[in-house]
């Protein structure tokens, strides 16, 4: 029973390393975009949507791996 656990908790590890480096890699990419000389507003738009569901899902995962203790 506990090595399910361990293995759900790997898991979740390597997840949050993924979407943060998707994350890290959006940004990177939203910065490149933005300092062009004529930025393409669509496909900004989009990619930070797409940064913000990371976010989420970077919460999502964190929230999974550290419970909320109840006061």
């Amino acid at each position: 029973m506990w090595d399910g656990v361990a293995v759900d908790e790997e898991q979740l590890i390597v997840r949050l390393t993924q979407l943060r480096g998707e994350h890290r890699d959006l940004d990177a990419a939203i910065d490149a975009l933005a300092f062009a000389s004529q930025p393409d507003q669509l496909q900004l738009q989009r990619l930070k949507k797409r940064k913000l569901k990371l976010k989420d899902e970077i919460a999502n995962v964190e929230d999974q791996l550290i419970p909320d203790i109840i006061a």
